[in-house]
């Protein structure tokens, strides 16, 4: 656990992207199974609550205190996973407590209405989303993305930790 904060049930952080596929392969020779990280695309939808989305502001809600540690009610540290409201899909922690790395690599968005977008096929920069229990309120917001590289260059990553998807 690379973990900076210890204790019980906090989320892992301080994960760079190349650390997640490292795990995330061993998990899958131990499980059998194909885990892996989510698309961006599939990170919003998650955190938009699916098919069953109230376009909140938030991942669950518009009243940020309710679903997020961030600035504001953190003490600048992660909280134990699933301690605010989850979203209408109930998955908890989307907003806040630990930025969660995408598979896909970054690029600015064009303005136009895409329907499951993928990044490019190249480029140094990976695709974080969901604020951390450092970030400012309007970093939390589902729509927000950050881009960092993928290995530490002198960055702190005490932010960056990860969320599995399943493909079957």
């Amino acid at each position: 656990n690379p973990s900076h904060f210890k204790g019980d049930s906090l989320p892992v952080e301080t994960v760079y992207w190349d650390d997640c596929h490292d795990f995330i392969q061993k998990l899958n020779n131990k499980t059998g199974k194909s885990f892996r990280l989510p698309t961006e695309a599939e990170w919003e939808f998650a955190a938009r609550g699916g098919n069953k989305s109230r376009h909140t502001q938030y991942s669950g809600s518009d009243n940020i205190d309710e679903v997020a540690w961030y600035d504001e009610n953190s003490e600048y540290r992660t909280h134990p996973v699933k301690t605010k409201k989850g979203n209408e899909l109930g998955i908890h922690d989307m907003s806040g407590n630990v930025y969660e790395w995408c598979e896909d690599r970054f690029r600015k968005y064009n303005g136009e209405a895409q329907t499951n977008p993928t990044g490019p096929m190249s480029g140094n920069l990976r695709v974080g989303r969901g604020g951390c229990w450092g970030s400012p309120a309007k970093s939390c917001r589902v729509p927000l993305r950050t881009a960092m590289p993928p290995i530490s260059h002198g960055l702190s990553y005490e932010a960056f930790g990860l969320r599995l998807a399943l493909s079957e």
